[in-house]
């Protein structure tokens, strides 16, 4: 008799046979997935988030770190010196057309992300790509449909999903510790960059910046939303910044999003360029809630922001004193995504973060914007597997 298989068994097997599957192109010879466990990894964007991302890449047993690539020739090449890496580039075809690489790090201006991905999977390679993957979100839907064609993986920031915070809280409301959820809130803000333009620019804005973290997290802990409503504004029209000094502001740097996730439960997010925050926009020393969800028989109040969390507070009928939990952090840092990514490729593990929630963030930014040009409560028709940590 055949020995039977848990469900859970199955899906693991389901998903190690579908990543197997996406990695075919890749495939070696001998028939292994990348035998030397290494992914090489081609990075785009030589900005200041790539001061995080590079360190982390270059010490991950995972990763070849094989190229640079950025308009600023200066940029690349300090990247490439510091690090190690053999080869830099001053354009996306000359980083595709040479050293051979599987997976693009996309750290591009925001604006910039739709395009170069698309280019990338074009080419038949993975893509790793800091928030937002694209500007809009049939732009986004169109490079998962390409990625499936041809053969490769897309994902997108931000990497929340993957703290030890956030399984612990997503496996909370799933076993029903805080009973029958009823609402959250969650915020992010401080005075805005200063170091580049677009931020500020069509395209840009504290939505795709700021709120994406908060969109995500709550939404991977609360289910898909199927409706939101949203407001926006600009508090400060004028902006001064290093690459263009002053600037007219065109994207939102203040808003508000309520999301209806269903069963009754409603969640808010508020995010600004406009906020004073003493702890800035590195977050250090942050210990106060940023993010709260309440129940029927208890509430959940995540200790420092979503994105660098190193607690969750818990009070419940059982216990009604608040009691911190999940105090470690574990390797979890925000800049691990590509990371993970290619520990994915290499084991052919199914990651935590998927293109498809990423894209379900990104429709639900574009929804609130529609929501404050209309007046209007505006449907969100796209989805991704719930829950993500049970």
């Amino acid at each position: 008799m055949p020995n039977k298989i848990t469900r859970q068994q199955f899906l693991e097997h389901s998903s190690k046979v579908m990543v197997a599957g996406m990695l075919a192109p890749f495939i070696s010879p001998a028939g292994t997935l990348f035998q030397d466990k290494k992914v090489k990894v081609g990075l785009i964007g030589c900005g200041s988030v790539s001061g995080m991302y590079l360190p982390h890449l270059f010490k991950s047993p995972h990763v070849e770190l094989v190229s640079v690539c950025d308009i600023v020739p200066e940029r690349a090449k300090a990247a490439a010196t510091r690090y190690n890496i053999p080869n830099y580039y001053t354009h996306i075809d000359q980083q595709l057309a040479g050293a051979p690489f599987n997976l693009l790090v996309n750290l591009t201006d925001m604006q910039e992300h739709g395009r170069l991905n698309k280019i990338a999977l074009l080419k038949k390679r993975h893509v790793w790509s800091e928030k937002p993957l694209a500007n809009t979100y049939a732009e986004g839907k169109a490079l998962l449909d390409l990625s499936k064609q041809q053969g490769v993986r897309l994902w997108g920031a931000p990497a929340v999903v993957n703290s030890p915070q956030f399984a612990y809280m997503s496996k909370m409301i799933q076993e029903g510790k805080i009973g029958k959820v009823s609402a959250a809130h969650a915020h992010y803000g401080h005075l805005g960059p200063t170091w580049s333009a677009f931020f500020y620019e069509k395209g840009g804005g504290s939505l795709p910046d700021l709120g994406v973290y908060n969109i995500a997290t709550l939404t991977g802990l609360l289910g898909p939303a199927k409706s939101v409503m949203g407001m926006t504004s600009i508090v400060t029209s004028e902006r001064t910044v290093d690459n263009k000094g002053k600037i007219i502001v065109e994207a939102e740097d203040n808003a508000m999003i309520l999301m209806d996730h269903g069963n009754g439960v409603l969640s808010h997010v508020q995010c600004g360029f406009n906020y004073f925050d003493p702890y800035g926009h590195a977050g250090e020393g942050q210990d106060k809630p940023t993010l709260s969800i309440w129940g029927t028989h208890g509430n959940l109040q995540l200790i420092g922001y979503d994105w660098a969390p190193f607690a969750v507070d818990v009070a419940t009928h059982e216990h009604e004193m608040t009691r911190r939990e999940a105090t470690n952090t574990g390797t979890y840092v925000w800049e691990q995504g590509a990371s993970v990514i290619s520990e994915s490729l290499v084991s052919g593990n199914e990651p935590l973060i998927a293109a498809e929630h990423a894209l379900h963030v990104l429709e639900i930014i574009e929804a609130t914007r529609t929501s404050q040009q209309s007046g209007k409560r505006i449907s969100i028709k796209s989805t991704f597997n719930y829950p993500i940590v049970s």
